[in-house]
C-alpha cells in the first residue's frame, strides 16, 4: 500500500457538503494502477473488488485502483463508494453517458499514475492472482503483456472454462483477426492486459476505438511501433451475466477492425500524428473515496 513518507505527504482531505473526500498526495507514484471498466456491474463488481484489494494489500507494494463507471444506470457507483470505505486507494471515475468499454479503459489509463498499469474486466473472470504472470513477462523485457485463454486452453497446467458458443464464436473471430488485424496473437480479446507506464501513455494517447475492438486497435498500434508484446497463458472462468452479445458485438467489432485498417492507411497511428479529441466527448467526473 502507499504510505506517506513525511507529514507533508499525508493524504489530502477536502470537505464538501459534510463529506470528507480523501485522495493520495499528488507527489506519490504507485507501483501499480488497476483500471476496471464497469457498466451496470453493481452485482458482480463488489466481490471482485474485495479480491483485488485483499490481494494487492498482501503484496505490500503501492497501488491504486480506478473503477471507471461507463454511464451505468444501476448502483455501480454506490458499490464502489462502499468499497472505498475500506480502501483509500480506490477511486471512482464516472462517465456521464455510456461510451463503450474502450472509452472507459482509455479514460482510466489516462488518469492512472502507476509505473505499470493493468486493466481487468469487472466480472473477475481472470483471477487477480494472474497478475504475477504478466509482471514476470514485463520483467523479462516485454513492453506489454496480455492474458491468453487460447494459449492456456492447450496447456494442462491451466484451467479455462468457457461456454461452448463463446468458444466457437471466439475462435471464428480470432481467425478473421489473424487475416485482417493482428496476426500471430492467439487471443486479442482477453480483458487482462498489463502495460509499462510509457507504453500505456503512448498507445492510449492515439487510440480512438470506443467499443470492444479497442484491444485490436491497441495491439495493432503496438505492432506498428515495434513494442514487444508477450502473450501469457492465464486461468480464466466464464462468469454469468456477461454484457457481450456475441453475434451483434462480433459484427460491430468486424466493422471496427475495418475502420482500424482505414485509419492506419491514413497514417493516423504514426507517432507524430495524434487524432483530435471528439467534439462529443462526455463529461468526466472523478469521485474520490468518501469516508465517514
Amino acid at each position: 500500500m502507499v504510505h506517506p513518507s513525511s507529514p507533508n505527504e499525508a493524504v489530502a482531505s477536502h470537505s464538501h457538503g459534510g463529506r470528507l473526500n480523501v485522495t493520495l498526495c499528488s507527489t506519490q507514484t504507485p507501483s501499480l494502477s488497476v483500471i476496471i471498466p464497469a457498466y451496470n456491474e453493481a452485482r458482480r463488481l463488489p466481490l471482485f473488488l474485495q479480491r483485488v484489494i485483499a490481494h494487492l494489500d498482501q503484496r505490500g507494494q503501492s497501488y491504486e485502483i480506478l473503477v471507471v463507471d461507463d454511464g451505468s444506470d444501476d448502483n455501480t457507483a454506490h458499490a464502489v463508494r462502499m468499497a472505498a470505505h475500506h480502501c483509500p486507494y480506490l477511486r471512482l471515475i464516472q462517465l456521464t453517458c455510456n461510451m463503450g468499454k474502450g472509452a472507459a479503459v482509455r479514460r482510466g489509463m489516462q488518469a492512472a499514475r502507476g509505473t505499470i498499469r493493468l486493466f481487468a474486466d469487472a466480472d473477475g473472470a481472470t483471477p487477480i492472482e494472474e497478475l504475477g504472470r504478466l509482471e514476470a513477462a514485463l520483467a523479462a523485457g516485454a513492453d506489454l503483456a496480455i492474458g491468453s485463454r487460447a494459449l492456456a486452453s492447450h496447456d494442462p497446467a491451466f484451467t479455462v472454462h468457457a461456454r461452448w458458443h463463446r468458444s466457437l464464436l471466439g475462435g471464428l473471430f480470432n481467425t478473421v483477426v489473424q487475416r485482417l488485424g493482428v496476426p500471430h496473437i492467439a487471443d486479442t480479446q482477453c480483458g487482462f492486459k498489463l502495460f509499462r507506464q510509457s507504453v500505456a501513455q503512448d498507445l492510449f494517447a492515439v487510440s480512438c476505438v470506443d467499443g470492444y475492438a479497442f484491444d485490436l486497435e491497441l495491439l495493432h498500434i503496438a505492432r506498428q511501433r515495434h513494442y514487444r508484446i508477450a502473450e501469457v497463458p492465464i486461468n480464466w472462468t466464464d462468469q454469468p451475466g456477461s454484457k457481450v452479445r456475441p453475434w451483434r458485438d462480433g459484427s460491430l467489432m468486424l466493422r471496427e477492425l475495418l475502420a482500424i485498417r482505414k485509419r492506419e492507411a491514413q497514417g493516423l497511428y504514426q507517432p507524430q500524428s495524434r487524432p483530435a479529441s471528439s467534439a462529443v466527448e462526455p463529461d468526466l467526473v472523478t469521485v474520490e473515496p468518501t469516508h465517514s
